[in-house]
């Protein structure tokens, strides 16, 4: 019997993993909005019934998918940080590591990238599953701010007014221990609308699709952003 079980077992993990393939392969050609299980069900050979066994709805398969990316991409900043700790790298140089390897994953992962972080899809709300891989990478950079500020110390800009409230809010939810000021200080060279972005960061978004060429656009946009800031705020925030 056991050996039985066994094999249904990974007769299903199989399926599951060819559904997931075939339907990033769909987001790929079309779009996360027009991701359908019969469409799915219809490359694979499939009949809609018995795929309907392994995701209940297009928004558990889209679940499942969005949850694949966060862990995927945490996993690069996680994974990055932790061979830079190992080689003895001071916060500052940790931190640079953990935004190349996010730079490197979304490259090598566009439309999972744009799937995450993109326009939201109609229809489609994120389930509380999704919150905790979508926080891994942000939790990264949150520990080797914490890991600055035991240290050597972060230089501390002034938190404007309009930002306390949420800096507070993080700094409760991720960041239980910091100030507030040390919460928001990688923000300091991002000027007020990128600190506005980054403390809005870890909060559960509504995740979607782009066209071919928009994505083409918004990755190199947010590629070189994302370059320009690493560098702003390393040299500026104060982090040894």
């Amino acid at each position: 019997m056991s050996t039985v079980r066994g094999a249904r077992e990974r007769a299903r993990i199989e399926v599951t993993a060819a559904i997931k393939d075939e339907a990033r392969r769909m987001l790929a050609a079309e779009g996360a909005a027009k991701l359908s299980l019969r469409a799915v069900a219809r490359e694979l050979g499939m009949v809609s019934s018995a795929l309907y066994r392994y995701f209940p709805s297009r928004d558990e398969l889209l679940t499942a998918l969005i949850v694949d990316a966060y862990d995927s991409v945490g996993a690069a900043a996680e994974g990055a940080d932790a061979r830079a700790r190992a080689a003895g790298a001071p916060p500052r140089a940790r931190w640079a590591e953990v935004c190349g390897a996010f730079r490197a994953w979304a490259l090598a992962h566009p439309h999972e990238y744009s799937l995450i972080y993109g326009s939201p899809v109609p229809g489609y709300s994120a389930p509380l599953d999704t919150v905790g891989p979508a926080a891994r990478a942000a939790n990264t950079l949150i520990g080797i701010v914490r890991a600055a500020h035991q240290g050597r110390g972060i230089a501390l800009p002034p938190l404007p007014a309009a930002l306390r409230a949420e800096a507070e809010r993080m700094t409760a939810d991720f960041a239980e221990g910091l100030p507030p000021e040390v919460t928001a200080a990688p923000g300091r060279g991002l000027g007020p609308a990128g600190r506005a972005r980054l403390l809005r960061g870890l909060r559960p978004v509504q995740p979607g699709g782009r066209g071919p060429r928009r994505l083409l656009r918004a990755r190199r946009r947010a590629a070189g952003a994302r370059r320009r800031a690493a560098l702003r705020v390393t040299r500026v925030h104060g982090m040894r």
